[in-house]
């Protein structure tokens, strides 16, 4: 059913997007989709709130309350904040820009109205974007963008609206990245990859960190699957980082959209030289750093105290983002993180070195092939680095290869099925010696486990596929030596069989007048 809800919304909002460029037009749908949300969820509280108020059996009720005693209590925005619910004053309810849909200057009244949103709520300020005044849109398209979000139906149930927004938010972004194309990426990672980074950390509780959190996907999907395995919203703490401004309001929404603490940062910066949780160590770390940036390096970052296995080298980034993470890991936490392949076995300007001091420090616990064509907006092939300060499994790394698990979801797209991706955490649990995993076994072609002295003969490379060995061919027992007669003489018979169609094809040709 929401299914169906999700494609009409995109199907119609896509139709009125007219000329106006896919990255800039998901600002103007995904900012209404926020404000409806809001609105909806800021009204629904206060019904509710208004229904304890008069409940006997509820301990709110206030006895012999006037109708004006009700009012007064509802202004009080401890309720609303108790429930994670932004205060939305009266003027600035969705109601009121429904009804003025349909006036030349609404993009100004939607500008007014997340002026005076922001004002109220300090934890909003410098994420809403206004910019519907001076938005392309042909005459009359940004009031019948109004009309459609009109009908998201979020009920009257917090929680229920919060997952039926929280998907909408979430298939808009995918859509939109894919109408992209090659800028999606910088924002969004696909479902599938970010599941899997999830299943494998298994973050649980405690702080979450991503330095390049792009639409805050990580985030979403860590709570996700806390509320799957029984825990609560809340029980992690976000922290992010973002250095584009647009795609920082991005992040901030969609977690605010889903009743998510977050401390994104004062404001967007980037991650190595305006490093915003200096202090942070984190439980987890979860990220999908841009890869292979070239135009990251800045002067005050020489000899910087993050760069504990080398100095990454200046022309790419893989290395910094690997060495930033370990610094904000906690003695006992967890990065996963998504880099493009290449960071596996370079060894150009000391990347070699800094992944030789890494192996030999014990600090990779887990890589992971992916198969190609998970990306949007890149057909670089890319893998997946688990790093700890205290394994729970020393002296060895854990290698996967999971290049031929994926599958085709369109004719330029792949994706990993909830299946592979259970697989692929339930033989890391496994390989950890989690309690009720099972025990690890090695599977050629898929996985092994390799000491440390096996990957330094290798000269530090990480690629898997160097280390799990081909699958193992069903063997049928017949004897070499008779195997090979029956295959020479089936070879022999179609080779017979190709010759006499050669001599019908030129005796046909021949009849035609074609002689060769």
């Amino acid at each position: 059913m929401l299914d169906d809800i999700k494609k009409t919304l995109w199907a119609t909002a896509d139709k009125l997007r007219a000329n106006v460029d896919a990255a800039e037009y998901k600002h103007l749908v995904l900012g209404l989709i926020f404000l409806k949300y809001i609105s909806d969820t800021f009204t629904a509280r206060r019904a509710e709130i208004e229904a304890r108020l008069k409940d006997p059996a509820d301990d709110y009720f206030l006895a012999d309350a006037t109708p004006e005693d009700i009012a007064a209590e509802l202004e009080d925005r401890d309720y609303f904040k108790a429930a994670n619910v932004f205060w939305v004053p009266e003027g600035a309810r969705w109601e009121t820009v429904r009804a003025l849909a349909k006036r030349a200057d609404i993009g100004k009244v939607i500008d007014d109205t997340l002026t005076i949103i922001e004002a109220e709520n300090p934890r909003l300020k410098g994420i809403l974007d206004k910019r519907y005044a001076r938005a392309q849109l042909p005459d009359g398209k940004l009031g019948e963008l109004v009309d459609l979000i009109s009908t998201i139906g979020f009920g009257t149930d917090a929680a229920v609206a919060r997952d039926v927004l929280g998907q909408v938010y979430e298939y808009f972004l995918g859509q939109f990245a894919s109408a992209e194309g090659k800028k999606g990426g910088q924002f969004y990672t696909p479902a599938s990859i970010v599941k899997t980074l999830v299943a494998v950390l298994n973050p649980h509780s405690g702080q979450v960190y991503d330095p390049c959190c792009g639409s805050g996907g990580m985030f979403v999907q860590s709570e996700k699957f806390i509320e799957a395995h029984g825990g609560k919203i809340g029980d992690v703490s976000i922290y992010g980082q973002e250095s584009n401004p647009t795609t920082w309001r991005l992040a901030a929404m969609n977690l605010a959209i889903r009743g998510i603490d977050f401390n994104l940062g004062k404001e967007p910066a980037d991650t190595f030289t305006r490093n915003q949780h200096k202090d942070l160590r984190a439980d987890f770390i979860l990220a999908n750093p841009p890869f292979n940036i070239s135009d990251w390096w800045h002067g005050s970052l020489e000899g910087d105290p993050r760069w504990v296995y080398g100095d990454p080298p200046q022309g790419n980034a893989n290395y910094a983002w690997l060495q930033h993470m370990l610094h904000h890991l906690k003695p006992t936490g967890r990065a996963g993180i998504v880099l493009a392949n290449g960071s596996m076995s370079s060894s150009q300007n000391n990347e070699g070195q800094i992944r030789a001091a890494m192996v030999d420090a014990d600090v990779v616990e887990v890589m992971i092939a992916l198969p190609g064509q998970l990306f949007f907006n890149t057909q670089i092939p890319a893998c997946l680095w688990f790093l700890a300060k205290q394994k729970q499994r020393q002296g060895e790394v854990l290698f996967i290869d999971a290049r031929k698990l994926g599958q085709m979801i369109s004719r330029v797209q792949t994706e990993l099925t909830e299946e592979v991706i259970a697989r692929i955490a339930n033989t890391v649990a496994a390989w950890r010696g989690d309690a009720g995993a099972g025990d690890y076994q090695d599977e050629p072609g898929y996985c092994r486990s390799v000491p440390l002295a096996e990957i330094a003969q290798h000269g530090h490379v990480l690629t898997p596929g160097r280390y799990v060995g081909a699958e193992a061919v069903e063997d049928d027992d017949e004897a070499f030596a008779d195997k090979m007669q029956k295959l020479t003489e089936q070879l022999g018979e179609q080779m017979a069989k190709g010759a006499e169609l050669d001599a019908l094809i030129r005796q046909k040709l021949g009849g035609l007048g074609y002689e060769f």
